[in-house]
């Protein structure tokens, strides 16, 4: 399918039969809707740095030109755009807007998952987040979540993985 033509439901659905071809041994969690990673972390359950928040970048400049970059770091951390930009060889990165997030994830903003299901998309993971045993997140839906193991997250989704989070409250580090 398309990614312009992703939905809700069909992200959702690409998700789980994803996860279920690799046998991956997933809970899913439902819960009142919520979006916001703090407070869907508490209704799970779980510490906020098991909690994988998904970020699109827009990344621009230098010889690569535009691009975007589903960044995903732990929950108790902020995006620092300045790694994303030098990762992805670009002169800067800033958070995408709400369109075009959703367009290139097909998830509705607080939902989007850790997976890229679009060429244009480039996945990055920090490093910190696959030091957890088990990585929580909502499904490409606001009212469940998935726990899965971070081996298995690590296997199915290949990201590129390094250091772009950061905990201090740094002007180039920043969260929505």
């Amino acid at each position: 399918m398309p990614a312009d033509t992703l939905t809700e439901a069909s992200a959702h659905r690409r998700l789980m039969d994803l996860l279920d071809a690799h046998a991956a041994g997933y809970r899913v969690i439902d819960h009142p809707p919520e979006g916001r990673t703090v407070e869907a972390s508490a209704l799970r359950g779980h510490p906020l740095r098991q909690a994988a928040k998904c970020l699109v970048l827009r990344v621009a400049g230098g010889p690569a030109g535009r691009g975007h970059v589903l960044a995903v770091v732990p929950g108790d951390r902020r995006v620092d755009t300045g790694a994303v930009a030098a990762l992805a060889g670009r002169a800067r990165a800033a958070f995408a807007d709400r369109a075009t997030a959703e367009r290139l994830t097909g998830c509705a903003s607080g939902a989007v998952i850790p997976f890229s299901f679009d060429a244009r998309l480039t996945l990055v993971v920090d490093r910190d987040l696959l030091a957890e045993d088990e990585i929580y997140f909502n499904a490409a839906r606001l009212d469940r979540s998935v726990a899965l193991t971070t081996r298995a997250y690590r296997r199915i989704a290949a990201p590129l993985v390094a250091p772009i989070s950061t905990r201090g409250s740094d002007r180039k580090a920043m969260t929505p």
